[in-house]
């Protein structure tokens, strides 16, 4: 795994369609748009933030997670706006042992329905295999997240199976988890992408 193409220099990741970059103080109206809306989080371990505040301390979050290098937050936008952002794709728990990185992503729900998840996805991928040169991206999703679920099959990924009662989310409780999952050699004979992420 090549940790310093993600850490050593924050990565921009572009498709002809997407742009996946760095979140900052300029993106705070949309960003506290994303994370007040109690639907956007119906199925993930996050808990809406209504403080506008609190929500800008994040950013800072954001910035403190990369510099520990433990966690990279993109901000999705079009290529055509790299002003407004319209979500969020991550990579964490970075398993350098087994080669291994989990990834989580939503989107503002006045973005859904437009397969700006699927295109993030994978544009993500793509970066993860070809360049930071992993074995397995996973992806944790809660049963009833049917959308999460055909961005991650539509991509290519395999269904696993259920870990059940595993794992503790916030404002969910303990909950049971559908992983889904892609192996560098699948992408490789499979998924040859027709364009190269490119690395800003």
């Amino acid at each position: 795994m090549n940790m310093e193409v993600v850490f050593d220099q924050f990565p921009v990741l572009r498709s002809g369609e997407l742009v996946l970059r760095k979140i900052e103080v300029q993106h705070l109206d949309e960003l506290f748009e994303i994370y007040s809306n109690d639907h956007v989080f119906e199925y993930c371990g996050i808990i809406p933030k209504h403080n506008k505040l609190t929500v800008k301390s994040m950013i800072g979050h954001y910035e403190r997670d990369y510099l520990k290098r433990s966690r990279i937050k993109w901000g999705i936008f079009t290529a055509e706006d790299e002003t407004q952002l319209l979500g969020i794709i991550e990579a964490c728990e970075f398993n350098q042992k087994v080669n291994m990185v989990t990834i989580g992503y939503f989107l503002g729900e006045a973005h859904w329905g437009r397969g700006l998840a699927s295109r993030a996805v994978a544009l993500l991928t793509e970066f993860l295999f070809a360049q930071v040169q992993v074995n397995r991206i996973q992806a944790e999703v809660m049963l009833n997240n049917e959308p999460s679920k055909k961005v991650l099959l539509k991509n290519g990924y395999v269904k696993e199976g259920m870990l059940r009662q595993a794992a503790l989310w916030s404002g969910k409780g303990v909950v049971d988890l559908e992983i889904y999952s892609m192996l560098r050699e699948e992408y490789m004979k499979v998924l040859q992408p027709d364009h190269e992420a490119l690395i800003l």
